[in-house]
């Protein structure tokens, strides 16, 4: 008896040295860059607001199209601030939603809250990042008329969550020079995404640059700057956005 309660006592100690392992790499995140952190500020185009995640509102008129952003794994969701800010300066509502340890897997449903929030909005677009973008999609699989657009950057979405024959319009946002969603990857993701899926490809993009939260272990180092990659993907989502029409 002596022996099993020392078993299960080590059990025990490792379990709980595990837990706390994780709990403080995922307290950890990766961090905003400064460009990132001066986005976050309120001015005379947009309008920046805590509600519970940080919200984006351009001031000029009401928007009526909104787009809802999940952060990529293990990155403080602050990072893509400066994406959100571009997006609502062409007109358009955008929430960056925090997630419990930064990790979109623990709470894939938080869209919900914000889709609340603003009954004034006519047409819902749903992204994210990396693990963000899959459960962006585990959102839209889910959530069937919830949202009308779904956007994946350097995403894409689990094979259990099938989406191609969605009615739901659907961008994938990737870059050549990916180390973690690979072009291979992203090519496989092609039969679980609708016939009508608009595909871009970055070339010379890689993971990291899709926020700001600086580089990224097994990433490849890119050929174009943080900043052209992400003109580029500011141009495609509001496309996307421009596109929807009203569904409520």
């Amino acid at each position: 008896m002596r022996i099993l309660r020392s078993i299960l006592l080590g059990l025990l100690i490792l379990l709980v040295v595990a837990v706390a392992g994780f709990a403080i790499w995922g307290l950890t995140p990766s961090q905003p860059m400064p460009e990132a952190l001066a986005a976050m500020q309120s001015d005379s185009v947009v309008k920046v607001e805590n509600a519970g995640w940080l919200e984006f509102s351009p001031t000029a008129l009401p928007p009526t199209t909104g787009f809802i952003f999940y952060p990529g794994g293990h990155v403080d969701y602050r990072a893509y601030a400066p994406l959100a800010r571009a997006i609502a300066e062409r007109g358009y509502l955008v929430a960056l939603q925090p997630m419990p340890l930064s990790l979109a897997v623990l709470s894939p449903s938080a869209a919900k809250a914000v889709i609340a929030a603003h009954p004034e909005i006519t047409a819902w677009a749903i992204g994210g990042h990396s693990l963000g973008g899959a459960m962006a999609a585990n959102f839209a699989w889910s959530s069937p008329g919830a949202v009308q657009g779904l956007v994946l950057l350097g995403a894409y979405p689990a094979e259990n969550n099938n989406l191609s024959h969605a009615s739901i319009s659907v961008l994938s946002i990737s870059a050549n020079r990916d180390g973690l969603a690979t072009p291979a990857k992203i090519a496989a993701s092609r039969d679980l995404l609708p016939a009508g899926t608009i595909w871009v490809t970055v070339a010379g993009g890689n993971h990291a640059q899709f926020g700001w939260y600086g580089d990224q272990p097994g990433d490849n180092p890119a050929e174009i700057s943080r900043g052209e990659q992400q003109n580029q993907v500011v141009n495609a989502v509001s496309a996307l956005l421009a596109s929807l029409k009203e569904f409520k």
